[in-house]
């Protein structure tokens, strides 16, 4: 968003379009323009709220109807944490005794609202100085927290009780070019090794992308990966007395209101036993899979993997466990195109679910080819099972 397009948000004007316009499937943009341009709205004015409008639409998914209140960049939106997710984190502070938290990059400001909520004293700081507006405006209703149009480099951090930093893994464009994504840590901004060095001095949080290598990781964090119905969102690395003693990693999913966790105490990798193909396969939560706790899973539930390497579970029990996603396995065959393409229109599968792990195949591909034809549902799983590749023909618990 430029700078100009945010003031033009700011006038009465906009607030009653904005307070208008319901982004949804049924909108017609074309129709909406030509109406606000005959009503006499400017054209700069029609389309920053209409691309204001669209982000709030976005922003529902990640902030419920908090969003219909709230200002959004492109990039701001993506980068921001979930509602649920800045719930947690603020509990953290909370929880550890903290008053005062910097929220260091702090992008729109959906951090620095849920430390707000919870009374911490809060001082936001922003770089990009449309995206500190945005975090500005957020606030507002907040007395207990500032923004500030900074670098954080350049801030005497000593002021602070803690800090959270969320380091920027975008490099920005300019005017509406679209961001392009950062995957070397060396270039987030501000700098990860930077960002650790000053994790040494004070209670501190760091949201990072959740497939950060583990070998970044230092021994003095807690690494916590976290899901949200599903989506793996985010790791956070917690020092200082906001680690848990006794918790190197874990697993936080988060769905529908609950919170269940999976911890080790062990920072370093372990193995779950491989066994022979059971009844049931069943798929862990990416949170398990990405904190490399699936052996501690596989330990508590009596599963044990497929293969080496292979992030699937099984076992001759059907299990109910909120880490798992079910399947029973009707039947195995070696991998072969032709031989699976048939035996599926010998049990009339037309509804079929692709999945697979350890294998180059491309499911949107293979379902061309498999020219399903019939009214059954079933779920296919193509991964290796011990030495072989093979074709899992399996129905969903």
């Amino acid at each position: 968003m430029l700078p100009e397009e945010f003031v033009k948000l700011l006038t009465p004007e906009a607030t009653a379009l904005l307070g208008e316009i319901v982004v949804d499937s049924k909108l017609d943009v074309v129709k909406t323009v030509s109406r606000l341009r005959a009503a006499g709205h400017d054209a700069g004015t029609v389309a920053a709220v209409l691309s204001q409008a669209k982000l709030r639409a976005r922003g529902f998914a990640k902030f419920g109807d908090f969003a219909k209140n709230m200002f959004f960049t492109e990039d701001g939106l993506e980068q921001a944490s979930r509602l649920a997710v800045s719930a947690h984190h603020a509990g953290r502070f909370r929880d550890a005794g903290i008053r005062q938290v910097a929220d260091l990059g702090c992008g729109i400001g959906s951090e620095s609202m849920a430390f707000a909520a919870l009374d911490l004293n809060v001082v936001a700081v922003e770089l990009d100085e449309v995206t500190a507006a945005c975090a500005t405006y957020n606030l507002a209703p907040f007395d207990n927290a500032q923004v500030l149009n900074a670098d954080v480099t350049s801030l005497d951090l000593t002021e602070f009780e803690s800090q959270f930093f969320d380091p920027a893994r975008r490099e920005l464009g300019t005017g509406r070019e679209k961001a392009t994504r950062k995957f070397d840590p060396a270039a987030f901004a501000p700098n990860y090794d930077w960002v650790l060095e000053q994790a040494k001095d004070r209670p501190t949080g760091v949201k990072l992308g959740p497939g950060h290598p583990h070998e970044a990781i230092p021994e003095t964090a807690e690494a916590q990966w976290v899901s949200v119905n599903g989506d793996l969102v985010e790791l956070t690395l917690w020092f200082g007395k906001l680690a848990r003693a006794g918790v190197a990693r874990s697993a936080l999913m988060l769905r529908d209101g609950e919170a269940v966790e999976l911890k080790s105490a062990n920072f370093e990798k372990t193995s779950a036993p491989v066994r022979e193909l059971g009844q049931y396969i069943y798929e862990p939560d990416n949170a398990v899979v990405r904190s490399h706790l699936i052996a501690e899973l596989a330990e508590q539930l009596e599963l044990g993997l497929i293969a080496p390497e292979i992030a699937y579970l099984t076992g001759d029990q059907a299990i109910s466990s909120p880490w798992l996603r079910g399947f029973q396995v009707l039947e195995t065959m070696h991998f072969d195109r032709k031989k699976l393409k048939a035996r599926l229109r010998e049990l009339g599968v037309g509804i079929l679910e692709i999945k697979k792990r350890g294998s180059d195949v491309v499911p949107e591909v293979l379902r061309k080819e498999l020219q399903l034809k019939g009214e059954r549902a079933a779920t296919l799983i193509i991964t290796r099972v011990g030495d072989s590749h093979r074709a899992l023909i399996c129905e969903a618990l």
